[in-house]
């Protein structure tokens, strides 16, 4: 009826009705099913919207796939959106009025720092919001919003699980976060600055598609400065772009990525630090300079101690036939095309891989293969466990970037780690007595002695860590909040009140 009104007036004015139309597709079940009462898989929009609100399920249809093509609608989909987009820009917009109100932090524009000032990480998020502006930009201008929706998540992400969770101890620093002298008072400044910038955009961004969250995430961070559905679209800042920048640290989280799976892999938590990560550089790998720009970034994400570099040689390629590709192809020279691919050294493997062409000799003469023929499988030379990821360019292109990590664990190490276990299970019972961030706390542990003298040795951080004014062993701790685990040599035992004001 909208258009057919709108074309009546347009003729009436002698003009044309409207220059583009976007015409939905058909909103299918989870399992492609055209909906139909009588089948019994209809979905109520009501009862949808009451329980699952109605910006998530417009961001969902829009994500999911263009809406001129049929989609797949699912619960399930919508609670992931739910979840894992909006329940993220809430945390983060929780974590920043958090901090924001214990530092009396408030945004002038006027006098913000400028982006040269600010760090590394400030610098970087910034330039990833204006890649993210250009790309949801252009998207909408061409009637794809879910190329738009995409980019948007895609920079929430990075935001939170990245910027937010690198610069948090910038938020817990002593400075007084107004820019003065103090240490580290510029630094959180800067990191207060930039995580407003980021979630005001992000707030406009998001209105076109979810008009009820951005209009609250707008109305709580500027206050009585209107609605966002008001405000002008933003613009890329092009003095704000690094694209080399935005390259490096896609290097960095491939890198992490890759170690972090390997750690799982060997079932060894983050918090255990370990000796060495290795990267392959030059051909094949990626370049040395560019990484060893960000290798501070990579040791503290993956708690490893350091970072080498190889020319090659950490990863051994070996390759066995794709039987259901080859099979019908080969015929009788299956046997003999299996053994020689069986016995090709790694060198020509990686040939393979690279060029997606091998041609074999065999005693019924050559045979090719192409892409797919071959399944290659990599493993670590001297028994460390390889990765493979890739990262992208700051010209669009992709590099492989191959990880072998160091899995051993001596005594040294292995105190480090129980120190990282137990800061961990302190700031737990931090929260389970209720207490503040900000509130300094006694924390008294009673632990056989393996795990005693890594708490002694590690003292100074654990204290630092968990805001502890006194840390010391006692026969029987008690406080507001108790618990009891076994770091590696028998029960230990943590108690953690809150101390006395001086």
């Amino acid at each position: 009826w909208f258009y057919t009104l709108h074309a009546i007036a347009a003729l009436v004015d002698d003009r044309v009705a409207y220059r583009n139309v976007v015409v939905n597709g058909l909103v299918l079940d989870a399992e492609g099913q055209k909906m139909s009462k009588s089948v019994g898989n209809t979905v109520d929009p009501f009862e949808t919207i009451e329980r699952h609100g109605a910006d998530a399920v417009r961001w969902t249809m829009m994500s999911a796939s263009p809406p001129w093509e049929n989609l797949k609608y699912s619960d399930a989909a919508v609670e992931d959106t739910r979840r894992k987009l909006f329940g993220t820009v809430v945390n983060t917009y929780k974590f920043f009025a958090t901090y924001a109100a214990l530092d009396g932090f408030a945004y002038a524009a006027d006098a913000a720092l400028p982006t040269a000032g600010r760090s590394e990480l400030d610098r970087w998020v910034l330039s990833r919001l204006q890649s993210t502006v250009a790309e949801a930009t252009a998207a909408f201008d061409a009637y794809h919003p879910t190329r738009a929706a995409r980019a948007v998540e895609a920079f929430v992400d990075d935001l939170s699980n990245w910027y937010l969770r690198r610069s948090r101890r910038r938020f817990w620093s002593k400075g007084d976060a107004a820019g003065s002298d103090a240490a580290g008072g510029a630094d959180k400044q800067a990191a207060y600055e930039t995580l407003y910038e980021c979630l005001v955009a992000v707030s406009t961004l998001m209105a076109p598609i979810a008009p009820f969250t951005s209009e609250w995430l707008f109305g709580l961070l500027t206050g009585e400065r209107g609605s966002v559905h008001l405000e002008r679209w933003p613009a890329a800042d092009a003095s704000r772009l690094d694209a080399d920048l935005e390259g490096r640290m896609a290097l960095a989280r491939a890198v992490v990525t890759a170690t972090l799976a390997l750690r799982n892999e060997a079932a060894i938590n983050v918090r255990q630090p370990l000796a060495a990560v290795t990267v392959v550089v030059g051909p094949g790998g990626v370049d040395e300079a560019a990484l060893r720009s960000v290798e501070a970034i990579v040791l503290d994400e993956v708690n490893v101690k350091r970072l080498d570099t190889a020319s090659g040689g950490i990863v051994s390629k070996t390759a066995k036939p794709n039987f259901k590709a080859l099979g019908r192809r080969l015929g009788a020279q299956m046997k003999a095309v299996n053994a020689a691919v069986r016995d090709l050294p790694s060198a020509a493997v990686e040939a393979y891989e690279a060029t997606g062409r091998l041609v074999l000799e065999t005693d019924a003469g050559p045979v090719e293969l192409v892409a797919g023929d071959l399944d290659v499988v990599s493993e670590g030379v001297g028994g460390r466990p390889v990765r493979q990821e890739t990262a992208a360019l700051p010209d669009g292109s992709v590099q492989t970037v191959t990880v072998a990590l160091d899995t051993a664990i001596d005594a040294d190490l292995r105190a480090e780690g129980v120190a990282r276990e137990v800061v961990n299970r302190v700031q737990n019972l931090r929260k389970e007595a209720g207490f503040a961030v900000s509130d300094r706390i006694v924390l008294t542990f009673q632990a056989p002695p393996e795990t005693a003298d890594a708490l002694r040795r590690h003292a100074a951080t654990i204290q630092a860590e968990t805001l502890a004014v006194v840390f010391e062993a006692h026969d029987a701790p008690v406080g507001a909040a108790a618990l009891t685990a076994d770091f590696g040599d028998g029960p230990a035992v943590l108690a953690v009140r809150r101390a006395d004001p001086t």
